[in-house]
């Protein structure tokens, strides 16, 4: 992977990542929906800036990724943006003070090497 491409895979990442902490903060502001508020919910969802910033955020997301595409195979290109994965959930517990379960640190160790494993170039 060149170092264009990349930038291309951390600015798709970053972004997605950056997006899935705004709708969480959204949702967080929104509070929990049940069959009585869930239209509200939705009308709500559409005002509510964090929301708004994370769409935004993984619609630049998908425009590097696609950029990626233009570069890269979908078979180094699919399997490396999984690293979303990790930085979502470092991120849950840096920020959302979320758990990480032993097994579920097992799991992102093995998303991390399978990552390093597609991409890597002799």
């Amino acid at each position: 992977m060149t170092p264009q491409e990349f930038s291309l895979l951390l600015m798709s990442v970053i972004s997605s990542v950056a997006g899935q902490f705004f709708l969480k903060a959204g949702a967080l502001k929104l509070g929990k929906v049940n069959a009585g508020n869930a239209i509200s919910h939705i009308f709500n969802m559409i005002v509510t800036p964090e929301v708004v910033i994370g769409l935004a955020c993984y619609g630049l997301g998908a425009i590097a990724y696609i950029l990626l595409l233009t570069r890269v195979s979908l078979s180094v290109a699919g399997p490396s943006v999984s690293l979303v994965y990790v930085f979502s959930t470092l991120l849950g517990y840096f920020i959302f003070r979320e758990t990480i379960p032993a097994t579920r640190l097992v799991g992102l160790s093995f998303i991390i090497a399978g990552v390093v494993l597609v991409v890597w170039q002799k």
